[in-house]
């Protein structure tokens, strides 16, 4: 199945947990890698997956914090690699189980410099190259915490909730222009992140109450970014898709 062959795409935060498999599953359907990670063994491990996919990887090691850097260097790699017709905007930081007492200003601030302004400029950079080509996808990552609220990390939710903002925004602004913009909002994945924040009996007690009968896999959101990358969700723009075992389940 090469549903992306020939694509050109920039998986932020992908040196492990979800974009490193949304980077092996979109290279093993024909699309190039622009990795992203803070941590360069952690992207080269990911780059050297999508090469043996057969597939061609280039590495950016930036801190997402430093906004001219991030853009600069996310447009060098577009230029090394040949164009961009689609972002994942996949980096992000866990909530640690903070409660509003817990939460100070560096905290807070670390929280939406990664996973909202990163995002929005990262948006920024890539957008002359997609109008340009009046063509691209957009695909945000956020959270059923966005959905339905989080007790234990309302910062996190909040940024997440951001995310959904820019998408449906995003969608409006740049469909003209034939760039399409989606979210997808996984359910509780157990990933390092996560594990981070959750204690072993936490992660045990929540996946018995799933409705599905287990918590979604990390490849099973994999599928679905890579789904909306594709020629076959062309009518899709300003949505949230949630793989998430059925543990939050809202009206629109």
């Amino acid at each position: 199945m090469r549903t992306l062959a020939g694509r050109k795409v920039l998986i932020t935060g992908s040196g492990g947990g979800l974009g490193r498999s949304h980077s092996v599953l979109m290279a093993q359907r024909g699309a190039d890698i622009i990795v992203h990670d803070i941590k360069k063994t952690a992207a080269d491990e990911t780059a050297q997956l999508v090469c043996d996919a057969g597939a061609r990887a280039e590495v950016i090691i930036c801190d997402v914090r430093d906004t001219a850097t991030w853009q600069s260097e996310i447009k060098a790699a577009i230029e090394r690699i040949g164009g961009i017709d689609v972002l994942v905007n996949n980096v992000g930081v866990g909530g640690s189980r903070r409660s509003i007492e817990d939460i100070d200003e560096a905290i807070y601030d670390q929280m939406f410099d990664i996973q909202v302004k990163a995002t929005f400029f990262a948006t920024q950079a890539v957008l002359p190259f997609m109008k340009a080509q009046k063509r691209g996808r957009i695909i945000n990552i956020s959270s059923i915490y966005a959905m339905g609220g989080n007790a234990n990390a309302s910062h996190y939710a909040a940024s997440k909730s951001a995310l959904s903002g820019f998408t449906k925004s995003w969608a409006r602004e740049l469909a003209p222009h034939n760039i399409s913009v989606n979210a997808v909002a996984p359910g509780f994945i157990v990933t390092d992140m996560t594990r981070g924040s959750n204690t072993p009996e936490i992660i045990e007690q929540r996946s018995r109450r799933m409705p599905l009968g287990r918590f979604v896999e990390t490849i099973e959101v994999s599928y679905a970014v890579a789904w909306l990358a594709s020629d076959e969700t062309a009518m899709i723009t300003g949505q949230i898709i949630s793989p998430n075992s059925g543990e939050t389940i809202v009206g629109y």
